[in-house]
């Protein structure tokens, strides 16, 4: 059982639920000002670490103690990044783009103890299988909004599952956060606490 207060360092109605259905007590907590979200050239699964660990950092100070949970996703196609489209344009070039082949969604996360500052990263990683589209499949679906806050434009928990033929790994990580691997970190964070 974890007895640590936990706070959520993301605004993200997905990794929210997803902690809810963890039967995790959490609260959210935001930073005053954006985090640069720019990825060091280090590698996609390093950068995406030190991303999650900048976000956590930027909320230290509006916590006395407890568990900081932060993390960032991306979709990664032969190590090109795809963020959130923000255009309709721009998602539909993104899945046009991602139409008839695998992909992986990453997530960085990381959990960080306030008290210590001691903190663990993991980067997750899941295949997902596209199906082909055709540009009426693809514009029908640009037009539900649904890809706009959505890294590669789409979400698998929703309407977007129909564009998807298979993923391997962890469904969670597709939506925002990898359960199991999050639990994991937390309790390995506080082992022996």
């Amino acid at each position: 059982m974890i007895t640590k207060k936990i706070y959520l360092a993301s605004q993200s109605p997905r990794r929210r639920q997803i902690l809810t259905q963890l039967g995790l007590d959490f609260d959210i907590v935001l930073p005053d000002k954006d985090v640069d979200e720019k990825l060091s050239d280090i590698g996609i699964d390093e950068a995406l670490k030190e991303l999650a660990l900048r976000k956590a950092r930027a909320v230290m100070d509006k916590v006395t103690d407890g568990c900081i949970i932060a993390a960032d996703t991306v979709v990664v196609l032969s190590d090109r990044i795809f963020g959130k489209p923000h255009t309709r344009e721009k998602a539909f070039e993104m899945l046009s783009t991602l139409s008839g082949k695998v992909h992986q969604v990453k997530t960085g996360v990381c959990v960080l103890d306030k008290k210590s500052g001691r903190y663990l990263l993991e980067c997750e990683s899941t295949d997902v299988h596209f199906l082909p589209l055709d540009e009426n499949t693809i514009w029908e679906y640009v037009n539900t909004d649904e890809p706009n806050d959505k890294a590669g434009a789409y979400g698998y928990q929703e309407k977007g599952a129909r564009l998807v033929s298979r993923i391997e790994g962890c469904y969670y990580n597709v939506v925002g956060l990898p359960a199991a691997k999050t639990l994991m970190m937390i309790k390995e964070l506080y082992k022996g606490f």
